[in-house]
């Protein structure tokens, strides 16, 4: 199996950091560099476990795209940091600390030569379903704490896709492929990846702001997908008075018709986003393009230590010299 394409979900791997690495490390001039340090020193973490020839940082361009809102207009309205009556495109409530330091990952990136990738109108979520979907020659890393990503796993068609959890932190990853999301959310293993979405569809998702079905919890869902196959077939059989579908569950389901045929949408991940790269490729470099621009702004940010641990990590892969 050749080396694997490496697909980074930008967000939700600062945020991590900035959460999990103390707001106590700082640049030299008292600057809070937590989420830099953390994001580095887990990128490093990455390559030497994976040791992947390809990597691609995704990017939230639009983190709560108005196609969706229009589907379904409770999608992230909790996370919106205060109303926009001017029709300007919603703020994300985000740490104040973490805004700048963001900026400074994507200049360290830049700088370095690693690629990153968004698209207007579309989530990093797309971006990632965007890029796995696409990819035709090596096998699929997907990184992330969203279990919305779990829609993507596959074995066919080939490359494999996988996706790397980390949820409960780097240390604790989980590699889901088919069979893991099959065993762990009673899933039918044949079409893990779409049933997850759908499972996801009917159960909702609170921290999206997805109601999900009244009354149809996730071993609900489970069991009925197991059934009945896919959401297709939950449908089928809600209109079949034939079927064996309970009174209580068809009476549940034909009352949220509507929002199915509006959520399904907007929780299944967009596979044909329009992606552009900062990059002309998206091959892993070695060694910083700019060397000079990384160490100035690594002294800057006082994360010389975790671009070393980088190099370190990149010395370590084959076609190091």
């Amino acid at each position: 199996m050749s080396d694997p394409v490496l697909l980074l979900d930008g967000a939700s791997m600062w945020f991590r950091s900035f959460f999990g690495v103390p707001s106590s490390i700082k640049a030299p001039d008292g600057r809070p560099v937590n989420a830099v340090r953390g994001f580095f020193d887990s990128i490093a973490t990455l390559v030497t476990r994976e040791r992947p020839r390809r990597l691609v940082v995704c990017r939230d361009d639009d983190w709560r795209p108005q196609w969706r809102v229009d589907l379904v207009p409770s999608y992230k309205a909790h996370r919106v940091e205060e109303p926009q009556p001017d029709g300007t495109p919603d703020v994300e409530e985000v740490p104040d600390d973490l805004t700048p330091q963001v900026d400074m990952i994507m200049e360290l990136l830049d700088a370095f030569g690693i690629a990153t990738a968004g698209a207007a109108g579309f989530e990093a979520d797309d971006v990632l379903g965007t890029l796995a979907t696409r990819e035709a020659h090596d096998p699929v890393v997907v990184v992330s704490g969203d279990r919305d990503l779990l829609q993507l796993v596959r074995d066919e068609p080939a490359p494999p896709v996988r996706v790397l959890y980390i949820g409960r932190g780097l240390a604790k990853a989980t590699k889901f492929g088919p069979e893991e999301v099959a065993e762990q959310y009673g899933v039918p293993i044949d079409r893990a990846g779409r049933a997850y979405a759908e499972l996801a569809l009917l159960r909702g998702d609170p921290s999206d702001g997805l109601p999900g079905v009244s009354g149809i919890g996730e071993k609900t869902a489970a069991m009925l997908l197991d059934r009945y196959r896919s959401l297709e077939g939950i449908q089928e059989a809600t209109q079949d008075p034939k079927s064996s579908l309970s009174k209580a569950h068809r009476a549940k389901l034909l009352a949220a018709a509507d929002y199915m045929a509006a959520a399904e949408p907007v929780v299944r991940v967009a596979v044909d986003a329009p992606v552009r790269m900062s990059t002309t490729t998206d091959e892993l470099p070695l060694a910083a393009g700019d060397p000079a621009r990384v160490a100035e702004l690594a002294a800057a940010y006082g994360v010389t230590s975790s671009i070393s641990r980088l190099q370190s990590a990149l010395d370590r892969l084959p076609g190091s010299l």
